[in-house]
């Protein structure tokens, strides 16, 4: 066989032998979730799942807007997506690895402790939420807060806010850090996440009653989303979740990932 040839054929058969890439969907601009640089933690623990199943990362970059899930996991663009809501019906998700709430995240200095969502003081305060559409009540403390009345005073930030700037789902955080608004009702990752790199001191508590008129929850379990036509990854994700449960809660103790809700 000439050199060449053979060259070749060691190339296919070391090609074929190589492991799978673990296709990864995350958004390329989302602290402290994912970004491009690999700094989030989503990214963090597609590494740690891809290393346990000894497969290297291939990331899918994907702004998580309206129809992410289909245009990447239901299309077959990637295997995994690190981090949905328990029990998505568009995908298989593991058990959770962890459960958060919305906060409430004012500024340590306001007299402004124990608010929930029946305290009569929200009705004099500047309260900011997320937004993941433009009807203006499509998160669950937005639901709440507009079935008390509160509309007037409550001002919508975007999940998907300005793209050509870093994170914009932190502007909502930003907003009170500045005075802007007087308390922020926002998803505990990235209130955790962006209270710890504040200049100014900022007092997060969970949002209560955590589960409001019997269908707005505040608190979500959050687990891996595989797709569905592919119940042994999901075993497999699964038994890495399991085996590496210390990594994860030093992961996201270290990304101010408190545990929260009931």
């Amino acid at each position: 066989m000439k050199p060449l040839a053979a060259f070749a054929l060691l190339a296919a058969l070391l090609s074929a032998c190589a492991p799978k890439p673990l296709k990864v969907c995350v958004d390329p601009n989302n602290l402290p979730f994912s970004n491009r640089a690999g700094q989030g933690f989503e990214n963090k623990l597609a590494e740690l799942i891809a290393a346990d199943l000894h497969r290297p990362v291939d990331y899918v970059w994907w702004a998580q807007r309206r129809g992410f899930v289909r245009n990447t996991v239901g299309e077959g663009a990637c295997d995994i997506w690190p981090g949905v809501a328990s029990g998505l019906e568009t995908l298989a998700t593991t058990r959770p690895y962890y459960r958060s709430s919305y906060m409430f995240v004012t500024r340590q200095a306001d007299a402004l402790s124990g608010l929930t969502l029946d305290d009569p003081r929200l009705k004099a305060l500047s309260i900011g939420v997320q937004l993941v559409g433009d009807d203006g009540g499509n998160t669950p403390p937005s639901h709440a807060l507009a079935r008390r009345g509160l509309i007037d005073n409550v001002h919508g930030y975007m999940l998907y806010g300005d793209y050509t700037r870093p994170n914009p789902p932190a502007a909502i955080m930003r907003a009170v850090e500045q005075g802007d608004i007087d308390a922020g009702l926002v998803w505990g990752p990235l209130a955790g996440y962006f209270a710890k790199e504040s200049a100014v001191p900022l007092r997060l508590e969970p949002v209560t009653p955590w589960l409001d008129d019997n269908q707005w929850p505040m608190a979500y379990d959050i687990s891996v989303g595989v797709r569905k036509d592919d119940p042994e990854l999901l075993t497999q994700v699964g038994r890495a979740l399991t085996d590496n449960r210390a990594k994860i809660e030093r992961l996201l103790a270290e990304y101010g990932v408190t545990p929260g809700g009931s």
